[in-house]
């Protein structure tokens, strides 16, 4: 098969020939599994179940939690739809201010819907003062962005270490490598991490 289009999921064109979506799919208006389910086909999105099974694997549950997640995109949108619907407390997304910002305002509308309890916000990414001060506060900090994947291993979303503190845990979806250097610079100041290789 050659061509980038013929082997890339369309998670959002399937959903009109679904017959069903589970909760966390349809937060986020993407599925990337269709069972059949006695003739119904039920569309799952397992990207943020993945995220959450991964945390409660070190011990870290989502539900009361402060969430700072890095990037808006795809990997973004699972994890929010799933930790909000998980009992998240507020997750804070930070994204370019660029021309898919109006989708990510629309993806969190949504999500806020599927799960009122849960204070969602987005931030422009760019506005250092901003991200470091939420990350100063949140427990949970996930980059979502495909900074660190190899090739640049060595590039990191955050480049002020003095964020972090023994009790913050950090996560990547990253998983090529399967340390990032935001993993590695959490680590190295006392946090918990998980890389991406359980999502």
């Amino acid at each position: 098969m050659r061509g980038a289009n013929v082997t890339m999921p369309c998670k959002n064109a399937v959903i009109p020939y679904l017959d069903k979506l589970t909760l966390a799919a349809e937060a986020i208006q993407a599925v990337n599994t269709i069972v059949n389910e006695n003739g119904t086909l039920v569309g799952y999105n397992t990207d943020g179940c993945g995220y959450t099974q991964n945390l409660r694997r070190g011990g870290v549950e989502v539900k009361g939690k402060k969430i700072v997640l890095l990037g808006g995109g795809g990997a973004a949108s699972a994890i929010a739809g799933q930790a909000a619907l998980e009992g998240a407390a507020e997750i804070a997304v930070f994204n370019r201010r660029d021309e898919f910002w109006p989708r990510v305002e629309q993806t969190l509308q949504t999500i806020a819907q599927a799960a009122p309890e849960c204070s969602l916000s987005l931030h422009d990414l760019d506005d250092g003062r901003d991200l470091y001060k939420a990350i100063r506060r949140c427990d949970i900090l996930s980059n979502a962005t495909r900074v660190g994947m190899a090739p640049e291993v060595e590039r990191s979303v955050i480049t002020d270490q003095s964020c972090f503190r023994p009790e913050l845990v950090v996560t990547d979806v990253v998983y090529a490598p399967p340390e990032t250097r935001l993993l590695r610079d959490a680590r190295a100041a006392g946090c918990k991490t998980c890389d991406g290789l359980g999502m």
